[in-house]
């Protein structure tokens, strides 16, 4: 499954204690990446044979991680500043 939304949460100590929340739609950046998919394809496939590595192999561990995203949190804390980030 991909990911479908990212929920940016933001909280400064000196906002007084309240930060923000923000929805990121990431289903939406999906229409840019397909329009660019030949471009991308190429790039990897060239990448991939300069390497040396299976393309398809490479193109596997993108979705892998594609895929594996939702469930993801990420929380930093700094000089009393917060930012949290989940991907559903």
């Amino acid at each position: 499954m991909t990911p479908s939304i990212a929920i940016v949460h933001v909280h400064n100590a000196d906002w007084r204690g309240h930060g923000f929340k923000l929805w990121v739609p990431l289903f939406l950046f999906w229409i840019p990446v397909i329009l660019l998919s030949p471009l991308i394809l190429l790039v990897v496939f060239a990448v991939s044979i300069a390497r040396r590595i299976d393309p398809i192999y490479a193109l596997r561990v993108f979705w892998d991680i594609t895929c594996s995203l939702p469930g993801t949190d990420v929380r930093v804390t700094a000089d009393g500043n917060k930012v949290l980030v989940r991907i559903l």
